[in-house]
Formats: structure tokens, sequence, C-alpha cells
């Protein structure tokens, strides 16, 4: 078994994934259809093609397109179930998707009650006939008044425990520091939810020490900037904070200028925690599998890194501690399983 069969075989776990980022061309084509909302494109190749990422305004107009779409609870539903029907043909047997409830309240009157509803039906039906778990991570959009936050704070505090395990924060960074969202961040911090909080992508390090120091972030969406600072590095690397890294997604906005020139070695050879993902995959014409895989090609991984950042992500996930323990013994079941015929061949 080749190392790129073998990253194909594997079981993984994805941190670093939006829901609504990773609806498939083909389930966006059908929203839009039933709920007749126009789009640029009337196939399920021309929209693909749409989809192909050109700069960040163009990113953003998908996003609020897919959004457009979403009229339902049942819509919900389906593209939960697609997603996670996805996440089970690459084997990722645990996913923490982050989802933005408020957009969805907010275009189309859906209820956070409802919204968590569909949920929570997509993912009892892909725990009991695909065999994978997902819970979800609720953010805001940080360039959202202050008082969108406290609403958004309020509902995972709410629903804390019933598939929602954190408090996320995403959108653009410049100008819209952590602080903005404080007293949000400051409502599920006191009742015992974690936050987890994107920085360092389209900002520095300023921006990771906000998600530190006023997010109490367990752990950085992104973060591949924290290299400008190395006190931060070492900060990071002190508390082995947790780094959920999207190399083809970095690249598609320019944070790195190239796979090769990634600083996904960089981050690993100072000693920092960190986990691959896939960020808004059919987006960034990527999966996470394609991220193992073209990512152990450009900086010849051997299989036991890929094994190592996968039992990463395990460890770093938010699961209750007995969850986590299990967890980690499956794949490392798995990984023994696989190493043999990996090294027979």
């Amino acid at each position: 078994m080749s190392l790129h069969s073998l990253i194909a075989a594997m079981p993984k776990v994805e941190l670093h994934v939006h829901l609504e980022g990773a609806v498939q061309p083909e389930t966006l084509l059908e929203l839009a259809r039933k709920n007749g909302v126009t789009l640029p494109a009337d196939s399920v190749e021309a929209i693909a093609r749409w989809y192909t990422f050109v700069d960040f305004p163009h990113f953003i107009e998908i996003y609020l397109k897919i959004s457009e779409c979403i009229q339902t609870a049942e819509d919900i539903e389906l593209i939960t179930r697609e997603f996670l029907a996805g996440q089970a043909a690459q084997n990722i047997v645990y996913t923490e998707a982050t989802y933005t409830a408020y957009t969805h309240f907010l275009q189309a009157g859906i209820s956070f009650a409802d919204q968590l509803a569909a949920i929570n039906r997509a993912r009892a039906w892909a725990r009991e006939t695909l065999g994978v778990q997902m819970n979800l991570i609720i953010d805001i959009d940080r360039g959202a008044p202050a008082e969108t936050g406290l609403i958004a704070a309020q509902w995972v505090v709410d629903a804390y425990g019933d598939g929602v395990v954190a408090f996320g924060m995403g959108g653009y960074e410049i100008g819209n520091p952590p602080e903005k969202h404080r007293l949000a961040l400051e409502y599920v911090q006191t009742a015992g939810v974690p936050c987890v909080l994107h920085a360092g992508e389209t900002d520095g390090a300023a921006s990771i020490w906000g998600a530190l120091r006023t997010g109490k972030s367990v752990r950085i969406g992104h973060g591949v900037r924290c290299l400008e600072d190395p006190a931060l590095v070492d900060e990071l690397r002190q508390r082995q904070i947790p780094l959920e890294v999207c190399p083809t997604s970095n690249v598609c906005l320019g944070v790195a200028p190239s796979l090769i020139a990634h600083p996904l070695p960089e981050l690993m050879a100072h000693g920092l925690y960190v986990t691959l993902n896939s960020d808004d995959p059919p987006m960034f014409n990527t999966t996470l599998t394609q991220e193992f895989q073209q990512s152990a090609q450009a900086f010849g991984w051997s299989a036991s890194t890929v094994e190592t950042l996968t039992l990463n992500a395990a460890r770093a996930s938010l699961l209750p501690e007995n969850e986590k323990r299990a967890l980690e013994t499956r794949l490392r079941d798995s990984f023994r399983m696989l190493r043999r015929e990996h090294l027979q061949e």
C-alpha cells in the first residue's frame, strides 16, 4: 500500500471545516431550483467553475449565495446529511464543523432551535447509518455588531452539550479584533463553554494574541502567521495550543504563495501543535484527504508523520475525555493495521 493509498484508507479527524462552505455544487443547484434563487450558472459543471477561487470578495460572494439558497430547516438537514456522507466517504470518523447559525436566522428567519434540531437529525442519521460523528462550533462573523455576538453566545450556552461544543469567531480579521465581542466571549467563558477563534490568517500575530487573551481560545483557527512573532511562537509551543492549519485555503487566500512555500514545515519544526484541515473544501477544490496527500508529497512526510497529525486532531477535539480516549484507541488500532500493509508492499 502506497502512502497515497494509506492516507485515503486511514480514519481521520477534522477540526476546521465550515458546514455551509462545504456545500457541493450539485446540492447548491438543487437548493437554488427548489427555493427560486438565481445562480450565476445553471449546471453542476458551471457551478464548479464558479466555485473556483478568484479572490476574497469572490469567495464572500459565493458564501453569501450559498446562505441565500438555504431557506428552511429541511435545507439545513439536507446540507448536513450531504456533508456527513462526504466525510464518511473520506473515512473522516469525527468532525467538529463550524456553522454560522445567525446568518440563517437573519436571512430566512429560521429559529436557532429549528436549525439545531435539523442538524441533530442529520447527526443521528450519520452516526447510525454511516458510523461517523460530528459536533458543532457555532460561530459569528467578527465583523457583525456586538449585539449579534451576544445573541449567538446565548444560543451556544443554551445548546452546549446538545451537539454544540464551542463558540467560534470567523470572518475578516483586520479591523475586527475579538475585543469587539468581549461581552459575548465573557458570557460563554463564564458558562464554561470553550471558545475556538479564527486568527492569524488575514491578520498577523496581534490577532492571535487577541484570540488567546480576550478569546481564551483553546485552539487557533489557522494561526500560521504566529511565525511573525517569536514570543508568540514560544507561548503557543509552551502551552501546546493546537493550530488548525488549512494549507490549500492559505494558498488560495494569499497567506502563502504556494503549497511548497507554506509555513507548515516550519510550524512543525518549532514544536507547535499542528492539525491538518480543509476549511471550505469545494470552494478551494480540495478535501481533507487531498490536504494530507498533497502535503505528504510536498514535504516528504512519512506514514508516521501522517499518523501523528491525525492523533493530534483527536487529542485536540472537544469530545469528553472518555470519548476522546476511545477515538484515539480506534485510530491507533487502524493505523497499526494499515502500517503493516504499507510496509509489506
